[in-house]
């Protein structure tokens, strides 16, 4: 059933400040069918509402005389304060024609004398003056989004705290996801995807407003709606998939994430962090449109990952952050040798324990830790070089992983200068690990910035190669010296049902390159003669060593190399 509600999320809203009750129901009578309206019956409590409704509230009607606290005291105390962010006006509501000055003096914009005016007349001043504090030219511009015409972000948050203020029924914090709409932009073009984007909005808004609810355009293509609570979540779905573009038709699948019930204590963009989370677990589900709902496991691990957040800066300082190095072999003479390793991060946390690097590399990169971490990486990988060198005169490379985000920082390669020179090693020295997937994002700006690296003397491993789109449609330009083989690919070969044939063809493009190939998930004996037999240059895995920590490594290193 679809609820029906009373308030219309349009409107703007008014505080009328006005002792008589008589004066107060004469401008509920005048404004009702076009605002939504408050009251304070004098000017204590006037300063109270304005500060509650502070980011809603588009106007006060202000009666000078009143107990408590006067007309002229709200005046002066808003024209002192610092407190409120963005300026409401006001009209005064007086019967001494004197006042008007000082009213003016102190903030007032305008005037409704008494005895009132007659209702059109009170109406078209309140319009004139909200009109031109909204300045109505700015808001049609930064109001909308300019392709959909749905609320922007800011403005959508804007009127769903409007709801809250004066809704006292469950609500739902919607985000909707057009899947995979970036292959349809690649398939069809930008204009078919346009017109996807247009005709989705419109199918969105007018189903989200059967239900009393509002929608923005969150970015590209995710929405966000907010409506009174529902169970009919699948009937939303199958009438907003229903895309009526003639290039489309039947190709779109939608992912819902709700918050459903929404808790209202906590900040707006919060609830909708929420349904992203819930909508983020059909990432994978693609073939079906999809509601996934925010419940306690994804509240738990909300927490969770909150915690790890916080914990971050302390876990830095007290380096509970360990590099582990995990040996890479290379297999192609008479005896496997340890040639390089990878450096590979691990936490150890003071309450919680070892915490996989699965769990907190994705929550570090989502909120942009992540370049402090990889920093940190660097620093401590670039000392063990060093210490290496310093102690048994050998120049050996370890590399480490470069994370996406910072394939756009403009200061990658100075950072990179620096802390080899800061620490005495050679470019050559630290390897850097790119994976495969990057290359597909902003690919010219991420293939110059691998070029300006390799121009500097570092060498450049592509990781996880094969699990992405690069090797079918731009391995011949991508600026790489080592392929280091996606360890599902490996796995994959050598398990009961597979064969060795992809790990063929990739030795082949690895020579039409005339790169080295790293295999790393390597278990087994019978592995290391197959991958060494079809041309596999490196290999890394459990069959050699597992990652270990600075001491074990070190152990490890001069055992191998008799140093």
């Amino acid at each position: 059933m679809v609820r029906k509600v009373d308030v219309d999320i349009e409107k703007r809203l008014i505080l009328v400040v006005d002792d008589e009750y008589i004066n107060r129901e004469i401008m509920r009578e005048i404004l009702k069918d076009t605002y939504d309206i408050i009251f304070a019956e004098n000017g204590k409590e006037a300063i109270d509402k304005i500060y509650e409704y502070k980011d809603t509230l588009s106007l006060v009607l202000l009666d000078l005389i009143m107990p408590v606290m006067k007309g002229f005291e709200v005046l002066k105390h808003f024209n002192e304060s610092k407190k409120l962010k963005r300026k409401i006006p006001f009209i005064v509501i007086t019967s001494d024609h004197k006042s008007e000055v000082e009213s003016l003096d102190l903030g007032a914009v305008d005037f409704i004398p008494k005895p009132f005016p007659e209702a059109n007349v009170i109406s078209a001043r309140i319009k004139r003056t909200i009109e031109l504090f909204e300045d109505r030219e700015t808001i049609k511009s930064t109001e909308r989004d300019a392709l959909t015409k749905l609320y922007a972000p800011e403005y959508f948050y804007r009127y769903a705290t409007n709801l809250d203020k004066n809704l006292s029924i469950d609500m739902d914090a919607l985000i909707i996801d057009i899947h995979h709409f970036h292959i349809l932009n690649i398939r069809f073009g930008t204009e078919v995807g346009d017109e996807v984007l247009s005709s989705f909005s419109k199918k969105i808004k007018e189903t989200i407003h059967k239900y009393n609810g509002i929608v923005s355009r969150r970015g590209a293509d995710v929405f966000m709606a907010y409506l009174p609570h529902t169970d009919e979540y699948k009937e939303i779905l199958s009438e907003i998939e229903n895309i009526d573009v003639e290039e489309v038709k039947g190709r779109i699948t939608v992912k819902i994430g709700v918050y459903p019930n929404v808790d209202k204590s906590i900040d707006i963009r919060r609830r909708y962090d929420r349904a992203k989370i819930a909508c983020d677990t059909l990432r994978n589900k693609v073939v079906t449109s999809s509601v996934a709902y925010f419940n306690k496991d994804l509240y738990d691990k909300e927490l969770f990952e909150e915690q790890l957040i916080d914990d971050f800066e302390k876990a830095l300082e007290e380096k509970q952050f360990k590099v582990y190095f995990q040996p890479k072999f290379n297999v192609q003479g008479d005896k496997p040798v340890i040639s390089s390793a990878e450096a590979l991060l691990r936490w150890i946390h003071p309450t919680l324990g070892f915490i996989s690097p699965g769990i907190f590399i994705p929550v570090f990169e989502k909120n942009g830790l992540i370049q402090r971490m990889d920093h940190y990486v660097w620093d401590e990988t670039a000392k063990k070089i060093k210490e290496i060198k310093d102690k048994y005169g050998l120049s050996f490379p370890i590399s480490v992983n470069v994370s996406r985000v910072n394939m756009f920082d403009n200061d990658l390669v100075n950072d990179f200068e620096s802390i080899v020179k800061e620490n005495g090693i050679k470019n050559e020295e630290l390897l850097l690990e790119i994976t495969e997937s990057s290359y597909t994002e902003n690919s010219e700006q991420i293939i110059d910035t691998v070029n300006d690296l390799r121009n500097h003397g570092f060498k450049i491993e592509m990781d996880d190669f094969g699990s992405g789109y690069s090797s079918l449609n731009m391995i011949s330009i991508l600026p790489i010296d080592v392929l280091k083989i996606d360890m599902a690919l490996v796995r994959n070969a050598f398990s009961a049902e597979g064969n060795t044939r992809i790990l063929e063809l990739i030795m082949d493009i690895k020579k039409s390159l005339n790169v080295i190939a790293v295999a790393e998930g390597v278990e087994t004996l019978e592995q290391v003669e197959a991958l060494k037999k079809i041309g596999c240059d490196v290999i890394q895995g459990y069959y050699f060593s597992r990652p270990l920590n600075e001491k074990d490594f070190e152990e490890f290193l001069k055992k191998e190399l008799n140093l």
